[in-house]
């Protein structure tokens, strides 16, 4: 038996994955794997090392999950208090107004990332996507149509550019669905308009929150009168 050979069996016995003999006395794996081919008990120790790898990757994703989480509720923590301080600035503010409620009757609420609405409404979408560009500060929102097969995609798309604003680069790939009636009244499909970002979702939540405790109040009427 090679020298190598005798050290590789022994490290392998002894516990080690390929990849650890390979580091120790820098032999390929294809070598490792012929050697071992076909040997029950180093196929036992292949389980034990899977095994080991696992327990491993579960420990590390646990750590960066607890790492993420922390930076998360930090940042959560601060778009709270943004939150907070803007909606003092901007609580009687029209455009405000309208997109926190559009959010809160036409939203995504599903989605803890997603800001984003649907409706077939063109002066709706086009109010939010003003919304989106003027209070939240982003541009570029990403938009998709949900059609019925029937329906000609380029004649759709060119309704809502024309009707709120739109540029054709901000649309991506539509979907196309079988609706429930026979008789189509939607002519020109869904349109669905959003951003992805946690922290603005976090904000116009605590910003529906603030609104809704504080609309139903008299001082807030006397503050606009």
């Amino acid at each position: 038996m090679r020298k190598d050979k005798e050290k590789a069996v022994s490290l392998r016995k002894s516990g080690k994955s390929y990849k650890e003999i390979m580091e120790q006395i820098s032999i390929p794996k294809s070598t490792l794997s012929g050697w071992f081919r076909g040997q029950n008990w180093s196929n036992d120790i292949a389980l034990k090392c899977v095994e080991k790898s696992r327990a491993g990757s579960v420990a590390r994703l646990t750590m960066l999950n607890a790492i993420r989480g922390g930076h998360l509720e930090k940042a959560y923590e601060k778009a709270g208090q943004e939150a907070i301080e803007d909606y003092e600035k901007l609580k009687f503010h029209p455009l405000f107004i309208s997109g926190i409620m559009i959010y809160w009757g036409e939203g995504d609420k599903t989605s803890k990332y997603r800001v984003s609405i649907a409706n077939t409404d063109p002066q709706m979408i086009k109010i939010f996507r003003i919304f989106l560009k003027n209070i939240c500060g982003t541009n570029n929102p990403k938009v998709w149509l949900l059609l019925y097969p029937d329906l000609d995609e380029t004649v759709c798309k060119e309704f809502w550019v024309k009707n709120c604003g739109l540029e054709y680069s901000d649309f991506t790939k539509s979907i196309s669905i079988k609706g429930k009636s026979s008789v189509r009244r939607i002519h020109y499909g869904v349109c669905n308009i959003g951003v992805s970002s946690a922290y603005l979702k976090n904000k116009i939540l605590k910003w529906i929150e603030l609104l809704a405790e504080e609309i139903s109040q008299e001082k807030y009427i006397a503050g606009i009168v």
